[in-house]
């Protein structure tokens, strides 16, 4: 608890035992009233200053103000009822106020709570950056002042406080705080790192690219904590509902108040009006709308911190409510449901290559042309080039390689050991006028001639996620209407990937602008209480990410682009993270509308009964402070996920 939490505990139990021991005190009259009057301020002097301020400022009707009519009348009504010779109402003045206290500390720890594990869970904000001086020793120093350019050092067990490259030293690094998984992850000299990631192992000498305030941990947690100023429908139709609802339930007290007394008085009987203002005072305590303004927020948020918590970003929670509605998701192939990665899988030598005595074994003749097409691009930079060389495994030598020649939209052309060597498209073995082998395949095919003979060729793919399939399947279990991919890859390569994930359409060859049109069709056949989020890498993919109904980038961790286009920031590649996002999102939507239901189911049942005098203020109090804690109880729910 804080100071201020603590301080109002110690209100509550000060008052509680007053009023308890009140009980034993045979007093009466103006006496009674004020013994009861001391628990009653100690608890309530908050609440009616508040109500004070409200008025003055013209902001009447609110929970304080409610409060603050119910118990002064209750008190007021107490003291006519004792110089009556009845029993005053002191007792449940105080009560009413004791536990709507209590429930306003409950709420006030619950939310405290809530916003410790978020902020438990996001501890990504660095303290200090490490410098290191002439003499080599360390100086700690606020990350805002480190330019860009500094090289900073980043021991064993520190988080790294600003986005920069390895100049010096290995090691792994904890991203789970990002990413929400727990597996390490291997960098080396050369290799990009992120803020709010932290170093397990080795010492790392890190020159940084950006300033603190534009690294990857700072927009993170500015987006985190503005998440909250874009507040779902939901949200916002509770704001606009308490602020007619309250002076509707107002002038209805005042209303039960008077009008049965002034009826009685004209029919000629006795007005009684003591036993209709304490019924006005009951409907005023039990039509408090605490539950419904407190839970609802507070759903929110914690689905916004549980998503967080497993490295799911989302920017407000409209989007948190938009998702709960997503019957279409379109995704983008490259980088989002495959890993964006060519890598060799297939190595096919021709028979002439065989029969040439290249290599006896077929392993080895395989090894042979994947060894000489990597030679041949081992100047290249394409990423074609780098997933041979990857593939071959093998350290080449420049000496061995001579004469290459890049062919802009055919290949390649070396000398290898002192043998021709070409590597590239179907266009290049036409140029050189050898027959080659026409097979249609899913991936790009690089050919291979040797010494002016055909020599086979080599299938390079994009991978597709091992997650994928699943999270396709996940989507549609959990209520996806139709899935899409858009792709800007051949046919038959898109259509194969479609299969394999078990996507329901695919379109191919498709450019940017291409791409926002078929967005566009989508949206025109989905229904109208129906969402279309689109998945991507959010690098390229902004035009399509912001004219969908929800944006959600893909693997963004330390991507700007992502995190600037995107509703939703999926800060790894595990394409199921989009599933455990809608799930987390009907959880809330689900939570919200309990407590709604609920909370205006038990009012209305007890206003009805506190009208007709069948509830009395004890059953008020339930119907306020218990919905609430009720209510926040269930609200807190929302912060738990199971990431499974």
């Amino acid at each position: 608890m804080t100071k201020k939490q603590k301080k109002v505990l110690y209100r509550i139990i000060i008052a509680a035992v007053l009023m308890a021991a009140l009980q034993f005190v045979p007093v009466t009259g103006y006496l009674r009233f004020a013994l009861y009057l001391v628990p009653y301020l100690i608890i309530g002097y908050d609440i009616l200053r508040k109500a004070a301020l409200g008025i003055s400022h013209g902001e009447v009707f609110d929970e304080n103000f409610l409060m603050a009519v119910a118990t002064v009348g209750a008190m007021l009504l107490g003291i006519y009822n004792e110089t009556k010779g009845l029993e005053g109402e002191f007792a449940e003045g105080v009560a009413v106020m004791l536990f709507y206290q209590i429930g306003e500390l409950f709420q006030a720890v619950a939310v405290g709570k809530s916003r410790k594990n978020i902020s438990a869970l996001m501890d990504i904000r660095p303290d200090y950056a490490n410098i290191e001086d002439e003499d080599g020793n360390l100086e700690q120093v606020d990350p805002d002042d480190v330019e860009p350019g500094t090289v900073i050092v980043v021991q064993p067990g520190e988080k790294v406080p600003i986005d920069g490259v390895v100049e010096e030293g290995d090691s792994t690094l904890n991203t789970s705080a990002l990413t929400g998984e727990s597996v390490p992850r291997e960098v080396r000299a050369g290799e990009e790192v992120i803020s709010g990631c932290v170093n397990l192992t080795g010492l790392l000498r890190i020159r940084t690219t950006k300033e603190f305030g534009e690294s990857t941990v700072s927009k993170i947690l500015d987006l985190v904590e503005n998440s909250s100023m874009k507040k779902a429908r939901t949200e916002n139709f509770i704001t606009k509902f308490a602020r007619y609802y309250t002076p509707a339930v107002c002038y209805s007290a005042l209303a039960l108040a008077v009008i049965p007394s002034l009826v009685n008085l004209i029919m000629g009987n006795p007005a009684d009006w003591s036993t209709w203002v304490i019924r006005a005072l009951t409907f005023l305590v039990i039509s408090c709308p605490c539950a419904l303004v407190i839970s609802i927020p507070l759903s929110f948020f914690g689905g916004i911190g549980g998503a967080s918590a497993c490295g799911i970003l989302v920017k407000g929670s409209n989007y948190l409510e938009a998702l709960a509605q997503t019957k279409y998701v379109v995704f983008d192939k490259t980088g989002t449901l495959t890993k964006g990665v060519f890598q060799v899988t297939q190595v096919c030598p021709s028979p002439e290559f065989m029969a040439a005595g290249f290599a006896k074994a077929a392993e080895a003749a395989k090894e042979r042309l994947l060894e000489l097409a990597a030679c041949a691009e081992s100047y290249s930079g394409h990423p074609i080039s780098k997933s041979l060389k990857e593939a071959c495994g093998k350290e080449i030598h420049p000496s061995h390689v001579s004469d290459v020649e890049e062919i802009s939209g055919h290949g390649v052309t070396a000398t290898v050991e002192g043998m021709k060597v070409a590597a590239g498209n179907a266009r290049l073995m036409e140029s050189l006028g050898l027959a080659y082998e026409k097979k249609p395949q899913a991936g790009t095919i690089v050919h291979v001639a040797v010494d002016g003979r055909y020599a086979g060729y080599i299938l390079i793919t994009d991978v597709v996620k091992e997650q994928s399939g699943e999270a396709i399947a996940a989507l549609k279990a959990a209520g996806v209407k139709k899935t899409v991919m858009l792709t800007g890859d051949g046919k038959l390569t898109a259509e194969h990937v479609a299969a394999q994930l078990g996507l329901d359409e695919v379109r191919s060859e498709l450019l940017p602008a291409d791409k926002v049109a078929a967005v566009e069709e989508l949206l025109a056949e989905k229904g109208v209480k129906e969402n279309l989020a689109f998945v991507g890498d959010g690098i390229n993919d902004a035009p399509v990410l912001s004219r969908a109904d929800i944006g959600v980038a893909m693997g963004a961790l330390g991507s700007d682009a992502a995190i600037e286009a995107a509703d939703i920031v999926l800060m790894d590649d595990n394409p199921m993270k989009l599933a455990l996002a809608m799930r987390i999102s009907r959880k809330c939507l689900r939570v919200v509308y309990e407590n709604i239901v609920f909370a205006l189911a038990v009012k209305a049942i007890c206003l009805v009964l506190g009208a007709v005098g069948l509830a009395n203020m004890w059953i008020a109090i339930f119907a306020d402070v218990g919905v609430m804690v009720l209510a926040v109880l269930n609200a807190i729910r929302c912060l738990k996920v199971k990431a499974d």
